[in-house]
This record gives C-alpha cells, sequence and structure tokens, in this order.
C-alpha cells in the first residue's frame, strides 16, 4: 500500500509539472514577435511592412482594417438625389422674352421633391498621391437629370420657344442627360479602414446625349418631345463628395446656365452616393 501510494503521488506531481511546462497556445494568432500583451493597433508597424505580416493579423483586425493599394477600382456606383437650378434670369430682358414670351420666373417652378437626379457611374478608381491619404479620384458614367415643373409651361421647337400652355398637365418635366467625367482630388483621412472618413473635390465634364421634355395630360395622354431646346451641349461643374463612415454624399454645381441663350438657370444635384468608398 505504501508504495502505491507513493506511486499515484510521484505520477501526479509529473502530470502538475508537465501542464505547467505546457507552452500556452496562441489563441489570436499574433504574428511572429508579438503576443497579446503587444496587440494594440499602433503597435503595429505603418512603413509599409505590415503587407507582409497581413496574413497573421488577428481576424478582427482583417475585418476592420484594409491594406491600402495604390489603385483601386469601384465599378458600378450609383448616385440617387435631387436636381434643381439657380434661376438668375432677368426675365424684363429682350432675350428672355424672346425665348420665353410674357415669362417670369414663377413659370419655371420646380416640384422639389419630384425633381431628381440619377448618376450612374461605370466605374471610379483612386490612384494614391501621397501615402494613401492623399489620391486622384476619377471615372466615367453618365448623369440623369429630371426637372419637374409646377406650371403647365411647352417647349416648342424650330425655333425653340417656351410658352405657357392651356392644357392641364398631370405630370410635365424636362430631361437633361449627359456622359460625364469626373476628376476630383480625394483626401482619406482613415486609409486602413474599410468605411473611414474624408472629402473629394474638383470638376467634371459632361455631354449632353439626350434631352426631351415629357408630359402627360388628359387631352394626350403621354407625350415625348426629343430636342437640344437650346441647351448647352457641355457642362462642366464643381462636384464635391463627402465620406461619413457608411454614409457617401454628393453634390455639384454648373459653372453657367444649362440654357445657350434666353435663361440663366445654373443646375445643381446634392444626394447619396451608394459606393463602396
Amino acid at each position: 500500500m505504501a508504495i502505491l501510494c507513493l506511486g499515484v503521488k510521484g505520477f501526479s506531481q509529473d502530470s502538475t509539472m508537465q501542464k505547467q511546462e505546457a507552452p500556452k497556445k496562441n489563441k489570436h494568432h499574433w504574428p511572429p514577435g508579438m503576443d497579446s500583451a503587444h496587440h494594440h493597433w499602433h503597435d503595429w508597424p505603418m512603413d509599409g511592412a505590415y503587407d507582409e505580416d497581413w496574413d497573421h493579423w488577428p481576424p478582427y483586425h482583417r475585418s476592420n482594417k484594409v491594406k491600402p493599394s495604390n489603385l483601386t477600382t469601384n465599378w458600378l456606383i450609383v448616385d440617387l438625389g435631387f436636381a434643381n437650378y439657380q434661376d438668375n434670369t432677368n426675365y424684363a430682358s429682350a432675350s428672355a422674352q424672346a425665348f420665353a414670351p410674357g415669362s417670369s420666373k414663377y413659370w419655371f417652378d420646380l416640384k422639389n421633391n419630384k425633381s431628381v437626379d440619377v448618376n450612374i457611374w461605370l466605374f471610379m478608381q483612386r490612384l494614391n498621391v501621397v501615402k494613401h491619404v492623399v489620391n486622384l479620384k476619377y471615372g466615367l458614367g453618365i448623369e440623369l437629370n429630371n426637372y419637374r415643373y409646377v406650371n403647365n409651361i411647352t417647349y416648342l421647337t424650330e425655333p425653340t420657344e417656351v410658352v405657357f400652355d392651356s392644357i392641364q398637365y398631370s405630370k410635365n418635366k424636362l430631361a437633361a442627360d449627359y456622359v460625364t467625367v469626373p476628376l476630383m482630388i480625394n483626401f482619406n483621412f482613415t486609409p486602413t479602414k474599410r468605411q473611414g472618413f474624408g472629402l473629394s473635390f474638383g470638376v467634371s465634364a459632361g455631354y449632353l446625349y439626350s434631352s426631351r421634355q415629357k408630359t402627360i395630360s388628359s387631352e394626350f395622354g403621354k407625350k415625348k418631345t426629343f430636342n437640344s431646346f437650346d441647351l448647352n451641349p457641355w457642362k462642366i461643374s464643381w462636384i464635391a463628395e463627402a465620406q461619413l463612415g457608411p454614409v457617401i454624399l454628393y453634390g455639384s454645381l454648373a459653372t453657367k446656365s444649362m440654357f445657350s441663350q434666353g435663361l440663366d438657370q445654373v443646375p445643381y444635384t446634392f444626394g447619396i452616393r451608394l459606393s463602396h468608398w
């Protein structure tokens, strides 16, 4: 019995020593040379060496951080917003009265909640310029500006003229569609975050490829008139966007009137941009 007790005691001591001497598993899979006491984000090297250790980062950091790339591409971005214009027309002038006889600013009032802007960008690219904080951003897409009128105005063609119609329209809008190239300077204040904070501003150049007036009335039903309506073929705009985490806001303001004669109406847009960055 004494021999048996001594043997059991010796086995239990040996098991305890083995348990104490067993190395602790690194459940977080920290990179070599880094333990759980040094896992803070600010302890990681930020001089570019972190790219080599990316596969060893903890899953938590990999899900909330990104490796900045010198060139990134975002496909099929959609803007949903509102379209409007600053009406600087002098309606007492001869040119305004020739274009819209008897007109006043009241004629061109818009239904603000139904004057919409929808933009579809085929792609946008962001090119690193300075440490992924300062970038060049550019792309290609189409802008669809829709101006919904309150009053029953009609655009006549050959020559272009605007008249106040006696027909009651349930829907009356002017649509102007552009192929547009934006070019912006982007400041990304959080280049290692998936949904960070940043600002962009620059210019865009749009070419008018389609314009039409669409009306709906009980007399004539649905009617579309395709014409340039003396709209400027080019639209040069100041543009900007602000990224606030997952929310991206955009805005644009044209540099001059969208009409080539008669009216001085400077278009602008604003809304939400559905984009990955």
